[in-house]
């Protein structure tokens, strides 16, 4: 990915006509590679645009929107009711779009011989019920616990979707970004945490997953997610303030478009309309899910 192609571009259209040229989008890490080589692209088709793209978590984007310090959001979770009440407060409205979907994969170390787990048993890991491996089928060793930083839409999703919105154990270590995740995970034997497919590499080993009891277990992979047996899946969002429609269209419209849903399957995402052998996961980017935060796969 050439980053420096992004930055001169940005640099030069700032000095040219001024910051306000340049959009800006904020947010989610679990986008930010992705929006990164989208922005690329785009540029590519469109020398004459300008995008600066910048992580710091979903809640940071979202807050960074509210602030108009940013044009479009990344987010990995769905805005919020109080959010919403700050947006409106603010005279803004909130837009979102689906632009990818992503899977969720729980991680431990290469050597651990545990190969698939339960909701119900995350839940007791996550949660500081279950603290040695030898719980679950594995050896006598404590398990050690990593998850994301609070402001993460992957800490709330994994919360909501896997705890069932139950809190998680106190001594939890919190990490602040996916990096820093695997590095842990694979520096230490008893350890498990959570990490977006995209991520997933040979340092850690993802574990299959059941729902149902144990009666179904999936591993995370592009097919299960897009099939539905594997469960913990998610959209993830750009949200932007629709006076700013006009400003943010051409970049969200590309994002969508054929040429960019292949950008996101090839970074090991699911595209928002995508065929697979037993269902579909598709849209037209609208969310036109209920309010209620109901997701449309994987739960």
């Amino acid at each position: 990915m050439n980053h420096r192609k992004i930055l001169i571009s940005v640099f030069v259209a700032m000095t040219a006509f001024g910051s306000a040229q340049a959009q800006r989008v904020k947010g989610s890490d679990t986008l930010l590679p992705l929006t990164q080589e989208l922005a690329e692209e785009y540029l590519e088709e469109h020398p004459d645009s300008s995008v600066i793209v910048t992580g710091g978590g979903s809640g940071v984007g979202i807050s960074a929107l509210m602030e108009n310090t940013t044009d479009i959001a990344m987010a990995s979770r769905r805005i919020k009711f109080g959010e919403k009440m700050k947006f409106a407060e603010a005279g803004l409205e909130a837009e979102e779009v689906i632009v990818a979907y992503d899977a969720l994969a729980v991680v431990v170390n290469p050597s651990n011989p545990v190969s698939k787990l339960t909701r119900e048993q995350l839940e007791a890991i996550f949660r500081g019920k279950i603290t040695n491996w030898k719980e679950v089928g594995g050896e006598d060793r404590r398990i050690v616990v990593y998850s994301r930083e609070t402001s993460s839409g992957t800490y709330e999703f994994f919360k909501e979707s896997v705890l069932e919105n139950k809190n998680y154990m106190s001594s939890i270590l919190s990490m602040p970004a996916t990096g820093a995740i695997i590095q842990s995970v694979r520096q230490t034997k008893g350890a498990i945490g959570y990490i977006g497919l995209a991520y997933l590499n040979q340092y850690v080993k993802p574990l299959a997953v059941s729902y149902d009891g144990g009666r179904h277990y999936a591993l995370p992979s592009v097919e299960t997610a897009a099939d539905g047996s594997y469960p913990i899946v998610r959209p993830l969002y750009y949200y932007y303030d629709s006076a700013k429609e006009a400003v943010v269209s051409p970049f969200i419209s590309y994002a969508l478009s054929p040429v960019g849903q292949q950008s996101v399957l090839a970074q090991g995402f699911i595209p928002v309309k995508m065929e697979s052998d037993e269902g579909t996961v598709q849209g037209d980017g609208k969310d036109n899910e209920a309010d209620n935060g109901e997701e449309a796969v994987g739960r």
